[in-house]
């Protein structure tokens, strides 16, 4: 298993529990977030925003999980491909299942810690909005 397959997982249940703080710990500074398409949050205020007005739209009962990781990793960058899927109650109080093919890009920094550059986990589906 590549080290970004446990980061993934472990930034999937910091999302889970909403523990905003370990969340944006796995992001750079200057990291974008595909909030939906044709929206995206830049920096980690924006993410943090982004992230609470998820939680709330989704009734805080967001449980995400990847599978199927594929790391592509050249020098201190990595693209990761992963089947995403995202299970909550919609604001009608409706069970809902999301599953998406993401795409993430990870740079490794001094310290050789992965953060996360740009999580779009709408994937290549972007092309054909």
């Amino acid at each position: 298993m590549h080290e970004l397959e446990t980061i993934i997982h472990a930034a999937d249940e910091a999302i889970n529990r909403e523990d905003l703080d370990a969340v944006l710990a796995f992001y750079t500074d200057d990291a974008t977030l595909v909030v939906r398409p044709g929206l995206n949050a830049s920096g980690k205020d924006q993410i943090r925003k982004a992230f609470t007005a998820i939680a709330e739209h989704f009734n805080h009962t967001l449980h995400v999980t990847q599978e199927h990781l594929v790391v592509i990793e050249g020098g201190d960058t990595a693209l990761v491909l992963g089947k995403a899927e995202i299970r909550a109650k919609d604001p009608a109080g409706a069970q809902v299942l999301i599953e998406r093919e993401a795409t993430y890009v990870f740079i490794k920094d001094a310290g050789g810690n992965w953060r996360c550059a740009v999580d779009n986990s709408y994937g290549t589906s972007l092309l054909r909005i």
